[in-house]
């Protein structure tokens, strides 16, 4: 009787991830080395960050690439992807975490100038974009594509006015590319809402990041904000290979959209009101 033959192993997945050398990007990379994949960890500005992240990596059991590269720049766009391709011969998925933003307030409209919309949707809109064409040239049948998005893009509310509407495009462009790369590449979108950790905080000062973090864990309905491994998660797992979701617009803000129940007697005199 002729022996059964194992399956073939399966090559490592290879995953760009921009903006990975902290935050929500760190936490993705990390997640997918656990998990075996080979990752690229993109970085701006602070390469000591982004290699403690493949540090991290490595000792997860991946295998890790560490990349300079502002997504804004197309030269740069295209060079993070061909990297990745010339490094490990293939590209199974994309992590569009790079983002930029400025904290003003949304009433402050003077405050804002053409530049300033220009630098934030060059990098969460035109560098998504632009890291997206150069990726799906190299992607086969299942690939995928998770861009990093924000409940602010549906809230109308977030650290700026640019920052909102940038997060929109993106979500435009999701959808768009969902159906443009089908079905060869599925493209969809993760939207947290408050985030722990040093962005928020570096951008809002400690006082006022305790206050705002705070107010939004008593409106969301789990009494939380989220972390970036919580966002990292849902991000994997749309990653996965095999999956039937495209075009999806999630949201991961602990219930904050959801909101808290109303007692019987009305809302307490001590809710936060929500813009």
């Amino acid at each position: 009787m002729a022996q059964a033959t194992a399956p073939a192993a399966q090559p490592p997945r290879v995953v760009l991830v921009t903006g990975a050398s902290s935050g929500v990007g760190a936490a993705v990379a990390r997640q997918l080395a656990a998990e075996g994949a080979c990752v690229a960890i993109n970085y701006r500005r602070d390469r000591e960050l982004a290699e403690a992240v493949a540090r991290d990596c490595r000792a997860l059991g991946g295998q890790a690439l560490v990349l300079a590269g502002d997504v804004a720049s197309e030269a740069d766009a295209e060079a993070l992807v061909a990297q990745t391709v010339a490094h490990w011969g293939r590209l199974d998925g994309l992590v569009n975490s790079a983002g930029v933003t400025q904290f003003v307030p949304m009433q402050a409209l003077d405050a804002l100038n053409a530049a300033d919309f220009q630098r934030i949707y060059g990098v969460n809109a035109v560098g998504a974009f632009q890291v997206c064409r150069a990726a799906a040239r190299h992607m086969g049948q299942g690939g995928a594509i998770v861009n990093i998005s924000s409940v602010a893009a549906q809230t109308g509310s977030g650290s700026s006015l640019p920052y909102v509407m940038s997060k929109a495009a993106l979500n435009a462009m999701t959808l768009g590319l969902a159906r443009a790369l089908a079905p060869r590449i599925r493209v969809n979108a993760v939207l947290p809402g408050m985030v722990e950790g040093r962005w928020m905080r570096d951008g809002l000062g400690e006082a006022a990041y305790q206050q705002v973090k705070a107010a939004y864990a008593h409106t969301a309905a789990l009494g939380r904000i989220a972390t970036p491994e919580d966002i990292a998660d849902a991000v994997c797992w749309l990653l996965r290979p095999g999956s039937a979701v495209t075009g999806q617009l999630m949201v991961v803000d602990a219930g904050f959209l959801l909101g808290k129940l109303p007692s019987a007697t009305g809302p307490s005199s001590d809710s936060p009101a929500r813009s």
